[in-house]
């Protein structure tokens, strides 16, 4: 089973991709994370990445293929994958579909998280995430305490990213290039769309039935 998982920057894909990985045994290819390694590698193309995200600008789809053939190609992920905010363009889904094609496999659902702009904007501004364990929160809605948080709290940082200019310039992005590959699986009857203004779990629970019913 295969799954894409679509919705703007901040819409919570990262938090409800955990949620799914650990319920039904997949593993989360998110392109947004295999770039910000590369970043951290500090080599040219990570800082040409760096450059093209700090200015909301979609990184070229070269050089994302490259990377989603490295996971296709790797048998420990076969049929067993869930993708994160990817694909981001047309051009992006239908080299996906060839490429799932050669490697006989195929996506099983398409689940889009829709959250209103001025929530986005919160979302993203209040973002925190540990360097050390990888967990996300949020000054806003999922505050950090002893409780759900046990790391140093220097530990916690934002993205370079993070900031309004850039959210707005992403959201536009995300709406303008995105958004039309909805109905490229619409059409394919794998589309569900998800209301994601509500609480974390009750989210999670709607995304979980759903995938629930694919297995049985």
């Amino acid at each position: 089973m295969n799954l894409i998982l679509f919705g703007p920057p901040g819409a919570g894909k990262g938090t409800q991709a955990d949620i799914i990985v650990k319920k039904f045994n997949l593993y989360k290819i998110s392109t947004g994370d295999l770039l910000r390694e590369e970043i951290k590698k500090k080599t040219d193309l990570g800082n040409k990445i760096k450059s093209m995200i700090d200015k909301g600008i979609l990184v070229s789809d070269t050089i994302i293929n490259d990377l989603i053939i490295k996971i296709l190609s790797d048998n420990k992920f076969y049929n067993r994958l869930i993708f994160d905010g990817y694909p981001r363009n047309i051009n992006q889904t239908k080299n996906l579909d060839l490429l799932l094609k050669k490697y006989d496999q195929k996506i099983s659902c398409v689940l889009c998280l829709n959250v209103e702009k001025a929530t986005i904007i919160k979302r993203i501004l209040g973002r925190l995430i540990c360097s050390n364990c990888g967990l996300i929160f949020n000054e806003y809605f999922y505050p950090v305490t002893k409780i759900n948080h046990s790391c140093d709290p220097k530990s916690l940082k934002k993205r370079s990213d993070d900031n309004e200019k850039t959210i707005i310039s992403r959201f536009e992005t995300y709406l303008d290039k995105t958004l039309p590959i909805l109905d490229f699986y619409k059409k394919q009857n794998l589309l569900h769309e998800i209301n994601a203004m509500g609480k974390i779990d009750q989210i999670s629970e709607e995304i979980c039935d759903i995938i629930a019913s694919l297995e049985a």
